[in-house]
């Protein structure tokens, strides 16, 4: 199991800037669409519906089947390879990774945080980090079937955080319009809900962590 001192296999820090464009903050929410289709593209689910017809042309019954996306796809074989295999694939990482960081300045650029429209490759002012896990040495061979489970308290809590990051948001909506600055109070709470959220996705559903998130937004 691994040790309970030291930084947090997953981190998250956001850049604070000084000043933020009005124009763009105002208008955030339309120019953001572009980038949220790429993101929607990667990351959501696939749907199939099966119609039964009968020979009139009249339709018998309807079955709509959805899968679980790349992200779902991913948690789901990266927790099977190490119940059984005791492996952590190397590309399977770093593709999570890299999806991860891509959200999360998605996500930085949607809460106002950044001006700078999110790449999707380089890092920007939004620094995120998760550690890669030696599966054999670092994770419990049958802890992932649990761990989406031992953090329902996480949800929990989380369910509440976001809605005053919400809050939170608008409220540095209005003020950004007016002064051009995010009062720094409400980016360092909307920095640490995403840096909780990110911690309970590392241990939960990336599985790179046996190490039980803090309750703490630091």
């Amino acid at each position: 199991m691994e040790p309970q001192s030291g930084p947090y296999p997953a981190r998250l820090d956001v850049d604070y800037p000084q000043k933020l464009d009005r124009f763009t903050t105002l208008v955030r929410i339309i120019w953001a669409i572009p980038i949220l289709v790429v993101l929607s593209l990667i990351s959501a689910s696939a749907t199939d519906t099966v119609k039964t017809v009968s020979d009139t042309g009249e339709t018998l019954s309807q079955v709509t089947t959805s899968g679980a996306g790349i992200s779902g796809g991913l948690f789901v074989a990266t927790m099977l390879m190490i119940v059984i295999r005791q492996r952590y694939p190397r590309w399977w990482f770093d593709f999570a990774r890299e999806l991860t960081r891509f959200s999360a300045r998605v996500g930085a650029y949607l809460a106002l945080l950044t001006d700078r429209y999110p790449s999707t490759e380089d890092e920007q002012g939004v620094h995120l980090e998760i550690d890669y896990p030696d599966a054999q040495r670092d994770l419990n061979q049958w802890l992932p079937l649990v761990k989406w489970f031992l953090a329902i308290p996480h949800y929990i809590v989380l369910i509440f955080l976001a809605v005053g990051a919400l809050i939170a948001i608008v409220i540095a909506w209005f003020a950004i319009l007016i002064t051009g600055t995010y009062p720094r109070s409400l980016f360092d709470y909307v920095v640490g809900v995403g840096r909780w959220g990110l911690r309970v996705q590392a241990y939960a559903f990336l599985l790179i962590t046996d190490r039980y998130p803090p309750f703490s937004l630091q």
